[in-house]
């Protein structure tokens, strides 16, 4: 076999988290190869809205806030100090408080959030109209995130990929890998459809395939794909300045359906389910459980929301009820909205894990085997500093501290030991 397809890590996966973890192994100095089947940023890594950010780093960081705090300054690093245009902009979140139970919630999570050392701020819906003019009026109040923005995640992705290569890593499209199988010495060699690849050490950065992927190697990842739909309208002037969210979701995951409240920016901290889905979804089979929103305005003018996490396979298409109950979802955060004409709507996978936290580190089982997955809804946004996390471990041989919680041995087994 060439020797130009050795390499020190192979990475399998093209998007936010693979490119990411190239990048930063690149950085340290280590001969990287990725390989991504189709195009870098052609799953839920360029199909998202592009959110960043959340409440800060406050006064004792654990992952969640590693993730995401660390990702939202490695974003401002690729664009303002590396050069690459992203579209990369923060001018703050806002979340949407619709009744006034929510209000009480809310309250007591922001003065909670604040004690903790993070950023939040508890508006009234005239202060929140001053710096939003086109938010509805008759909404109980906002919370306001000073630490939220967004970047387009396709140029960002692709960018990313372009960083690692300038750096020496090997980023390889159109190569879909059929077999994956560990050498006698602990190294690894993938068979494409475009030739083998050998390396010392493998990193499964694949998203929603996890478990497909994973049972190549005997490896059980529980990984459910969950499909994310989204709409956009046509480009219209400038109208929407802020990340726009709804604290109705997380209002109803805080009520003890499938997880309690924590610091995550009116997320909720996940907790095991009892029915083999995974938690914070906004459906159980086809029964609708809460509404989630997120979305905003991007650089071209387009207005993008969406919101729905359920379960549905390997399935793209966009539910058209789903993504009308959405679009008055928004309509009651922005009503201009609601006056617009939808013009194309969207869906992609992301990679929910059972027990609701990333899965990052050292797989079990098998020598020099690397996994990054489990980011849910927020990969984009959390994708670039858990690449970094990773690539440091790869790198050094020693996990940060906080990575403890994403350990991969908690869940990942052998296919055959619960057969």
């Amino acid at each position: 076999m060439a020797s130009a397809n050795e390499s020190d890590v192979l990475i399998i996966g093209g998007g936010i988290c693979g490119v990411a973890t190239a990048f930063h192994l690149a950085q340290h100095g280590e001969r990287v190869t990725l390989l991504e089947r189709g195009e870098i940023a052609g799953e839920a890594s360029g199909v998202n809205a592009g959110g960043l950010g959340g409440l800060g780093w406050g006064h004792n960081p654990d992952l969640q806030s590693y993730l995401t705090a660390g990702s939202f300054e490695i974003f401002k690093t690729l664009q303002l100090d590396m050069g690459y245009d992203i579209e990369f902009h923060a001018p703050g979140g806002l979340q949407a408080v619709h009744t006034a139970q929510q209000w009480d919630y809310v309250r007591d999570r922001v003065l909670e959030f604040k004690s903790d050392g993070y950023s939040a701020e508890l508006l009234t819906t005239r202060e929140a109209r001053a710096i939003e003019p086109e938010a509805s009026e008759s909404l109980a109040g906002f919370m306001f995130m000073a630490n939220r923005g967004r970047a387009n995640p396709t140029k960002a992705t692709v960018a990313f990929g372009d960083a690692a290569a300038a750096l020496g890593a090997d980023v390889k499209t159109g190569h879909d890998v059929q077999a994956l199988t560990q050498q006698q010495d602990g190294s690894w060699q993938a068979q494409t459809s475009r030739g083998e690849f050998r390396a010392n050490t493998l990193v499964l950065a694949v998203g929603a395939w996890s478990s497909p992927v994973g049972g190549l190697l005997g490896l059980r990842i529980p990984i459910a794909p969950v499909k994310g739909q989204m709409w956009a309208t046509g480009p219209v002037p400038p109208c929407i300045f802020h990340v726009i969210g709804s604290a109705e979701s997380a209002f109803h995951w805080s009520s003890g359906q499938g997880s309690t409240p924590t610091r995550r920016g009116m997320e909720s901290d996940p907790q095991p389910q009892t029915d083999d889905l995974p938690p914070e979804l906004t459906h159980h089979g086809d029964t609708r459980v809460t509404r989630h929103l997120y979305g905003g305005q991007t650089r071209n003018g387009e207005i993008i929301f969406g919101g729905d996490r359920r379960l549905a396979g390997y399935d793209y298409t966009p539910d058209a009820q789903g993504i009308e109950v959405n679009r008055g979802h928004a309509a009651e955060v922005i009503p201009l909205v609601g006056r617009l004409p939808i013009s194309r709507t969207w869906a992609g996978l992301m990679p929910f894990s059972m027990d609701g936290k990333p899965i990052i580190g050292k797989a079990p089982h098998l020598e020099n085997l690397f996994v990054l997955t489990g980011l849910a809804s927020s990969g984009f946004g959390r994708g670039p500093m858990a690449g970094k996390l990773l690539a440091d471990y790869i790198h050094t041989g020693l996990p940060a501290p906080v990575l403890a919680e994403a350990d991969p041995a908690r869940c990942i087994t052998l296919i055959e030991s619960r057969d």
